[in-house]
């Protein structure tokens, strides 16, 4: 049997030392170190609802060994905003995009990896990259309406600190 691994990850900012066994996930690593944020879904890479960004490419932490985070930029749903809500953020809660709230944190990250390569997305930008993240509540156009109106609200805030 092997041994556990001390590992540091950077979450949202700070660092967090932890133990872990060479099989252990960077969705249980997280969850453990008290990132409610990253929920725990299918636990297979269907869902989404476990998606965080590690050097700002989204991926399922559920598929995600702990050990390979080390040293890399991880960041949650609840890590987008520093000091205030990400335009993404207000924008769903804005636009009605949040029914039980299970799947927003998956979504937000995929949507902020989304707007990262496309700023302003077609639908079918938005329906391509989304596609990896399930929700039963809203049907989609609402989590739509909410990512294209945080496309409008980061372009202004760009344009404004030009």
């Amino acid at each position: 049997m092997a041994s556990d691994r001390a590992i540091t990850l950077r979450v949202n900012g700070r660092s967090i030392t932890t133990a872990v066994p060479a099989h252990r996930t960077l969705l249980e690593a997280l969850r453990d170190a008290g990132f409610v944020d990253v929920k725990r879904g299918c636990e297979k890479g269907d869902c989404g609802a476990c998606a965080v960004l590690i050097d700002g490419v989204a991926i399922d932490a559920c598929l995600t060994l702990a050990w390979t985070a080390e040293g890399r930029t991880i960041v949650t749903a609840a890590g987008l905003g520093k000091d205030e809500l990400h335009p993404l953020q207000t924008s769903f809660i804005e636009k009605g995009a949040i029914q039980c709230g299970y799947c927003t944190p998956g979504l937000l990250i995929a949507a902020h990896s989304l707007l990262a390569m496309s700023p302003d997305p077609s639908e079918d930008e938005m329906r391509f990259e989304l596609s990896g993240n399930l929700c039963r509540c809203t049907g989609y156009s609402k989590v739509f309406e909410a990512v294209k109106d945080a496309a409008t609200k980061m372009a202004a805030r760009e344009a404004h600190h030009d």
